[in-house]
């Protein structure tokens, strides 16, 4: 299977998990591809690090995984171009670039739109074709005095950045994918199936296993990620967007912390058990072993341009669901 979205830590992030414990537990679980964010401690925004990564996870002499990175971007027009050299002469190794349109777990967003433009405008003059990832919010929209972490990071933020991000992809004539990672409103997927049906931009999806099985209700401080979780309808939503082929992939966005870290706030929730959980959902709802296939092995590939053969989804067993469950110290499925 492959996981297109995954924050592995290490480095000066050790306490939360390391490479060796993170890919591990992926391999264990049935994942052959992981891809990799770039806002670790320090971030991948340049060529020596993203080197450095990849030499680090050579290293490790895993067998039956492959590691997958992301080029992160600032608005710094040479990072930018570095970024592409280093897709250019490290792909697949280095897989896509990322774009956070609002600040994150690792504060490398650029939050206004001309400065998100200016890095459409600068990766179509480079010639990039690729997969450009982005994280979307509209910070300008948040409300840092709301009392809950869904109202301070509301539904709208997502849907007009998303909106501004089909606007830059058209106006520039970038090239690329355009994905939307971690999609979570029926708002911002209906922005999709219009930009998709319209065809002018490359464009798709993804959806974690806490935005498909997850509402509102379910918000504290453990489980706690950006975008936060929604309204039901907007779950369902996505839920149904699995099925209806609007949603391109699952991805888990698996993002560990200290339980520490949690308990002071931080956003994100390991991600493993989820993906096998929303697999066991999905198949007890009927969906097809060839969506499922697409959902959860080649759709992403395929979109990326990575030449693999794809495994099966295979048979989630009580052991797997028990293993990842058992990993951290905490979990967002209990």
């Amino acid at each position: 299977m492959t996981d297109a979205h995954v924050h592995l830590r290490d480095w000066n992030q050790k306490d939360k998990e390391t490479l060796l414990h993170g890919l591990s537990l992926a391999r264990d679980m049935g994942f052959d591809h992981v891809f990799d964010m770039p806002n670790t401690n320090p971030a991948l925004t340049s060529l020596t690090l993203i080197t450095k990564r990849l030499e680090d996870v050579q290293n490790l002499n895993l067998k039956d995984i492959e590691y997958h990175v992301y080029g992160g971007l600032t608005s710094n027009k040479a990072q930018i171009r570095e970024m592409v050299k280093a897709y250019k002469d490290l792909f697949p190794r280095v897989c896509g670039l990322k774009l956070f349109a609002s600040q994150s777990t690792g504060n490398m967003g650029l939050c206004t739109k001309q400065d998100q433009e200016e890095v459409y405008r600068t990766l179509t003059e480079e010639g990039y074709e690729g997969v450009l990832a982005v994280h979307c919010e509209k910070e300008e929209l948040f409300d840092k005095t709301a009392p809950r972490h869904s109202l301070v990071r509301p539904a709208l933020s997502e849907v007009l950045s998303v909106a501004d991000q089909i606007d830059c992809a058209r106006r520039t004539g970038f090239k690329g994918t355009l994905h939307i990672a971690h999609i979570s409103t029926r708002g911002a997927l209906e922005m999709v199936r219009q930009a998709k049906e319209e065809g002018k931009v490359k464009i798709t999806c993804g959806a974690t296993p806490h935005h498909i099985l997850l509402n509102r209700n379910s918000e504290s401080a453990i489980v706690k990620m950006n975008p936060p979780l929604r309204e039901e309808n907007d779950r369902i939503a996505v839920y149904n967007a699995l099925f209806d082929n609007t949603i391109d992939w699952v991805e888990s966005d698996h993002a560990p912390h200290t339980l520490t870290d949690k308990q002071n706030g931080a956003s994100g929730i390991p991600g493993f058990e989820g993906m096998l959980t929303v697999i066991v959902k999905l198949r007890e709802d009927g969906m097809s072993e060839k969506r499922l296939t697409e959902l959860f092995c080649t759709n992403a590939l395929k979109a990326f341009g990575i030449n693999a053969k794809s495994k099966k989804v295979p048979q989630i067993t009580n052991e797997m669901l028990k293993t990842a469950h058992n990993a951290y110290s905490f979990s967002a499925w209990e």
